[in-house]
């Protein structure tokens, strides 16, 4: 009964570290692109680098995606896969509020990603 209990752990440690390994690769990719290493950039300093908005507050919801396409001097669309990519490798949360998406950086994600990045390279 040991020998068995040892193989399904054994399979949900593989399991997790194939998990583990695969969410590193996203977080790489997004952060491959310099249109998306400026975002985190900028989204680390909102209130500095951002104009004020009428809704939601700069530091506790994020920056509007809107405002971000603009400094990237880029399209809202394009703008918008930018930060879902960012967003699908955790590096970033979104909040909706009315119409619009606000964007802050997840930095227990970042700060875990950190982690990991110096610990196995």
């Amino acid at each position: 009964m040991a020998f068995g209990s040892l193989t399904v752990f054994s399979s949900i440690l593989s399991q997790l570290v194939k998990c583990l390994y695969v969410h590193i690769e996203k977080a790489i990719r997004a952060l491959a692109s310099g249109k998306r290493l400026l975002i985190l950039e900028w989204l680390k300093s909102p209130i500095e680098l951002f104009p004020p908005q009428v809704s939601g507050d700069l530091l506790k919801d994020g920056v509007c995606g809107l405002s971000i396409a603009r400094k990237l001097r880029v399209s809202q669309p394009t703008a918008s896969q930018h930060l879902k990519i960012l967003s699908d490798a955790d590096l970033v949360q979104g909040k909706r509020i009315k119409q619009w998406t606000f964007y802050k950086r997840n930095e227990n994600a970042i700060r875990a990603l950190k982690k990991e990045l110096t610990k196995n390279l």
